[in-house]
């Protein structure tokens, strides 16, 4: 019986192929967790200089998109259960530094990290190297002080029924008699004004255990939370500053670093909340 002859080039061929697919399927993956290690590493350099917890919140999907269909990512109850556990791993008296980057979100979520924030003892810095707008900009009235570069922008908290500016349902209420307004009209007139009040009281008491002024807090509530301003208005740090809010535009350098490696993704997820995961002794930063 004729043996068959061997082919070392047949072989070798269909090694090479095996070798491409192999490294094909797993390159995505290697990507992603040296892109994980990199943030990591650089959040920890950060952490030794200002000798701070530095806790991340950054959401960069802002046009991501899967067959023409936008998809977004917003602050999110997962969010802030990862950064309440960053927070309580900290403690009480070391510095915390968050990097917000974040077109807003759910109110719930925003409000229990800033609750969080304005509780801490020790100094709370929340940094702004683009923009954080809506729940974002409640993030940054939790702080102590706002460091944002010279061209980021926080936005209004005015409250928002679904797709509907509260405020604006309220208009309604001065342009028409009740007897020409539907029932549900009236409805959603009667939770945007409990909306509103409600969200300019929590400002108030937001601004004032920071130790601001109570009538410097219920003029800044009244400015951003009663619909003034439509809700994605840019707030510059030159108008921040006339409201009398401590802005700061010396944001480090390691803060724009960080920012490149949170790539636009392109059909996968990266973590918008990251930190070093170990509790912190006051005299030990950037360790694990």
């Amino acid at each position: 019986m004729e043996q068959p002859v061997f082919n070392p080039f047949a072989y070798l061929y269909n090694f090479i192929w095996f070798l491409f697919f192999f490294i094909i399927f797993f390159l995505p993956f290697w990507r992603k967790y040296a892109l994980a290690r990199a943030r990591e590493a650089l959040i920890q350099q950060l952490e030794a200089k200002r000798g701070s917890r530095v806790i991340t919140l950054i959401h960069r999907q802002e046009s991501l998109g899967f067959f023409g269909i936008p998809i977004f990512r917003y602050i999110n109850i997962e969010d802030s259960e990862q950064v309440l556990r960053a927070i309580r791993m900290t403690p009480p008296d070391m510095p915390i530094d968050l990097i917000v980057h974040t077109p807003g979100g759910l109110a719930l979520a925003a409000t229990q990290i800033a609750n969080a924030l304005v509780r801490h003892k020790g100094p709370v810095r929340v940094i702004v190297p683009h923009y954080a707008m809506s729940g974002g900009t409640l993030l940054a009235l939790s702080a102590d002080e706002v460091i944002m570069d010279p061209n980021a922008v926080l936005g209004p908290v005015d409250p928002q029924l679904g797709n509907m500016p509260a405020a604006s349902i309220l208009k309604v209420l001065e342009q028409k008699e009740a007897k020409d307004i539907e029932d549900q009209t009236l409805i959603l007139a009667d939770v945007a004004q409990k909306a509103i009040k409600q969200m300019k009281e929590y400002l108030v008491w937001l601004l004032t255990e920071n130790g601001m002024d109570r009538h410097k807090a219920e003029h800044i509530a009244e400015e951003l939370a009663t619909g003034k301003y439509t809700h994605d208005y840019p707030l510059t740090v030159e108008y921040l500053r006339e409201l009398g809010l401590n802005i700061s535009t010396e944001v480090p350098w390691e803060v724009y670093e960080l920012m490149e490696l949170f790539p636009q993704p392109m059909g996968s997820q990266v973590p918008s909340v990251q930190y070093i995961p170990v509790p912190y002794r006051a005299n030990q930063t950037g360790k694990p």
